[in-house]
Formats: structure tokens, sequence, C-alpha cells
């Protein structure tokens, strides 16, 4: 068990984003500020990468302008690339590749519907031959790989070209911000929510993301602050939900408060394997046992 004692976290006050506590600055990358004993953070050290959605907010909370923020198949390539340290990423990417470690504990998933991650289509399930594919997200395209492969169904999967609401082909995959922005314009489209799909089937929360960590470098301390940054995005999710800009509050209540949760424990982990199971027999690739740490 780490023997230090925990970081502690708080806003220094009512103001913006630009005021928030910054993690570590000192050996071992903690400095605290006798003026107004504010403790920072810093990533001093590492590079680290998210995704640039409202769902990851809370697990960026106070070191957001430490962070790089890129789409999911973009920190997939940086990661392997050695170009970042650890990052929010889609959970598919540790599973394919042999390398990472998963930070225990955190997550981003759901437990039934997402909201965020479905398809729309216009053609009915059974007789799907087509399907654009946001490219953004590995895990979402092999979870519905997944879903459909179990019903006997597999399509092509192509990419999509234009997010431009008007042209969107009749069966399109969408995930993150984009997903939600279509969705909220009433599309013509029947939605299939992935996340009550795969509930449906499993009877398990899934996870789509994982703070994925590098093996060869000593990431405790790193581990550590993200933990504690979970923690403060948790603690101060009303803020977040008041303050963010994204969609209305109303919405962004809903989403961040039901839809999405960031606990990764035991039955997560169990969904987490029936995946691993079901992308061992749909995806055609190895896949590795996922291997977590603390």
């Amino acid at each position: 068990m780490d023997s230090e004692p925990p970081l502690k976290l708080r806003l220094a006050g009512p103001a913006g984003e630009k005021d928030l506590p910054r993690p570590p600055k000192a050996d071992p990358l903690i400095e605290i500020n006798p003026k107004d004993d504010v403790l920072e953070m810093t990533l001093s050290g590492f590079k680290v990468g998210s995704v640039p959605y409202l769902n990851a907010v809370p697990l960026t909370r106070g070191i957001e302008d430490q962070i790089q923020f890129v789409v999911p198949s973009r920190l997939g390539d940086m990661l392997r690339a050695g170009e970042l340290d650890a990052a929010l990423l889609s959970v598919t990417e540790v599973l394919f590749n042999d390398r990472y470690d998963i930070l225990d504990g955190i997550c981003i998933g759901s437990l039934g519907e997402v909201f965020s991650v479905y398809l729309a289509h216009k053609t009915p399930l059974e007789e799907l031959t087509l399907v654009h594919c946001d490219p953004a997200s590995l895990t979402s395209v092999n979870l519905l790989r997944v879903l459909l492969g179990e019903r006997g169904i597999r399509p092509e999967f192509v990419p999509l070209i234009d997010y431009t609401p008007e042209l969107m082909p009749d069966n399109v995959l969408l995930i993150g911000d984009p997903a939600i922005k279509f969705r909220r314009t009433n599309p013509g489209h029947q939605i299939w929510d992935l996340g009550s799909a795969w509930m449906e089937l499993s009877n398990l929360p899934f996870v789509y993301a994982v703070w994925a960590l590098r093996r060869d470098r000593d990431t405790k301390q790193l581990c550590r602050i993200l933990r504690e940054t979970r923690d403060f995005g948790m603690d101060t999710l009303d803020d977040i939900i008041r303050d963010r800009a994204e969609f209305d509050m109303a919405f962004r209540k809903d989403y961040l408060g039901w839809h999405i949760h960031y606990h990764l424990g035991d039955d997560e982990k169990r969904g987490l394997a029936k995946f691993v199971e079901l992308l061992r027999k749909h995806s055609g690739r190895e896949v590795f046992d996922p291997r977590f740490v603390s």
C-alpha cells in the first residue's frame, strides 16, 4: 500500500476554470503555497493525454492545462509511439496491445443507456450490410461488431467522412460529443444505444475508456495524481455540471450524473472480461487480458 498521505484538492474560490488548483510541483511532486494554502499538483516529468469529450471532464479536473486533448484513435498512436506516458483512451487499445497497464478503480463506463455511443440506423438491424463508423474510437466499433455478431449480423464497416447532420448516412456509429449533438437534433434515424444493448446482452456494465499506462515507466506517482484528480472531479461534479458550456445544464446533469459513471470495480471488471471473451470470438485478433495497477 502507498504509505504517503493522500493529496487534498480544493477549489481556490468561486472563479472559473483558470483558478482551479493545479496538480504536484516539488519532490515528490507536492508543494503547498503557505500564502493561500492551495495544494497544487503537476504532471511534471509525465506526458498525459485525454479525449476532448464532456464525459472525460471529471477525470481531468484541475490538471486540464497539462493534458493533451486528442481523439481516442490519435491517443493510441501517440501512446504506441512513446509520445505519451499515459492516456485516457479506448479500452480496446489496451486489449489489443500487451504493453499497457490499466489504472485500477477508474474508468468511463455505463450501466445501461450511455446516450453518446450508438448506432443511428434507418435499415433494420437484421438487414444491415454497411455501417459508417466514426473512426475516433476502436472500442465503440468493436462493441458494435460484438453486439451485431452475437445476432449473426456481420456488416461491412467503413469510415465516416462527413459529420454534417443533413448528409449523415442511413447507418452510422457515432460517439462522444458529436453523437450527443446529432441525437439532440431528433434525427429521422432509429437510435440503438450500445450501452443499453450491452446491458441487455450481458447484464453487466460496459467499460469504454481507461487510464492506460506505459509499462516501461515508473508511474506510481502519476497513478496517485490521477486517482486524486478523479476524486476531486467527483467531489466537485455539481460545479462541473453548473459551469461547463457544453449543451445545457439539465442535459449535463442527466448525462454526467446518470448515464456515465467513473468507478472501475468488480462488476465493471466482469463486464470487461465478458467483452474480452466476445472480442476474441468476433474480432479475429489476439486479445490480451487486462492487467490492473494501483
